[in-house]
């Protein structure tokens, strides 16, 4: 869904229609009924409700002008009654803005909005953000989207270009995500949390239409952001290279309970903050991660040489292994020995003091 129609699209207006535009007959078909064609028009954002569809009917060349030309008027007209509306782009007061009641993503650093600043002073601020009147102080505006711009266009001391909408709460959360659903730059586990926000006050519906998403997703998402502390992720921070399955693996790292101490003590190293957030989530998933077993295999030789036995030793446990192709009267000696052994050893656990 692009930009220009996150704009129209809020007001909950139908789907756009076509409207039939009737072109001359062509001299050599006399006789012949006029061709239709099915023009789609497309008038100032793309508001569905400009639109007309009227029955395209066999005029004649100036009957068909004329209602061309009535049809024109009405649309001017409309476009006008729209623009007075407010359906424009306007210059506002970066002051006069407040952010979003749900916060959509971390906060950006101070080079990122820096950078963003820079591109804006030279090329100028080339989409505009969307505001709505704030519900709750008369003369100010809270922002849907375009957070970061609002920053970057406030540090300029600039007025930054907005549409302005009136929009209810739902309305503004879904045209909030829907819009970082198209620019892609959001991370997961920020989209995760943000969809952790909207379930204080939304459906799941509501949710998933601000973000297109389906219930598995969601479900994976709010798994996400209940099992791990809000300090880790906070800690390691968007993290833009690692995606769902990553941060699904490091979730289950915490569900034996023993985790948080680990990961607390690292977050807490001041070299952990100096490493990139992508580089801070490996090692924080790596610090999770069980051991492997750390065993070590002794060879038993054979009197005339080659191998007896491999005896492989761990914390965990003791194997033997018998090569029964080499001496399988051996390998058949000690698997029937091996309950008298117990046995033995039972009885002498027993005589000792």
């Amino acid at each position: 869904m692009s930009r220009k129609a996150l704009f129209t699209n809020l007001g909950g207006a139908g789907k756009m229609s076509e409207s039939a535009a009737t072109t001359p007959a062509d001299p050599s078909s006399a006789g012949e009924p006029p061709r239709v064609n099915r023009l789609r028009m497309r008038p100032i954002l793309g508001s569905p409700d400009l639109i007309s569809d009227p029955a395209a009917t066999p005029v004649g060349a100036i009957g068909q002008s004329l209602g061309e030309f009535s049809e024109r008027a009405k649309r001017a007209d409309e476009i006008e009654r729209k623009l007075t509306a407010g359906q424009v782009i306007v210059e506002l007061d970066p002051a006069l803005i407040d952010p979003s009641f749900i916060a959509d993503r971390m906060p950006a650093s101070a080079e990122t909005v820096a950078n963003l600043a820079e591109a804006i002073r030279e090329h100028g601020q080339l989409n505009p953000i969307l505001v709505r009147p704030h519900p709750g102080e008369a003369g100010r505006f809270q922002v849907a989207f375009g957070h970061r711009r609002l920053r970057a266009v406030a540090s300029l001391g600039q007025s930054i270009k907005a549409v302005v909408r009136e929009l209810t709460d739902e309305q503004l959360v879904i045209a909030q995500g829907q819009e970082n659903h198209e620019r892609k730059d959001l991370s997961y586990v920020e989209k995760a949390r943000f969809a952790h926000r909207l379930e204080q006050r939304f459906s799941r519906a509501t949710i998933m239409a601000a973000l297109s998403i389906y219930k598995s997703d969601l479900s994976n998402m709010l798994s996400v952001v209940s099992k791990i502390p809000a300090e880790v992720i906070d800690a390691i921070g968007p993290a833009p290279g690692t995606g769902r399955r990553g941060w699904i693996e490091l979730a289950e790292r915490f569900a034996d309970g023993k985790s948080g101490a680990v990961i607390r003590r690292m977050i807490a190293d001041p070299g952990f903050q100096g490493l990139d957030s992508d580089e801070r989530f490996k090692k924080a998933l790596a610090a999770l991660k069980p051991r492997s077993d750390q065993s070590q295999m002794e060879v038993w030789p054979m009197a005339g040489g080659g191998s007896l036995a491999k005896v492989t030793r761990s914390d965990a446990r003791i194997s033997l292994t018998i090569d029964r192709r080499k001496s399988p009267e051996f390998a058949d000696f000690v698997l029937n020995r091996l309950r008298d052994l117990y046995l033995e050893f039972e009885a002498a656990s027993k005589e000792r003091p």
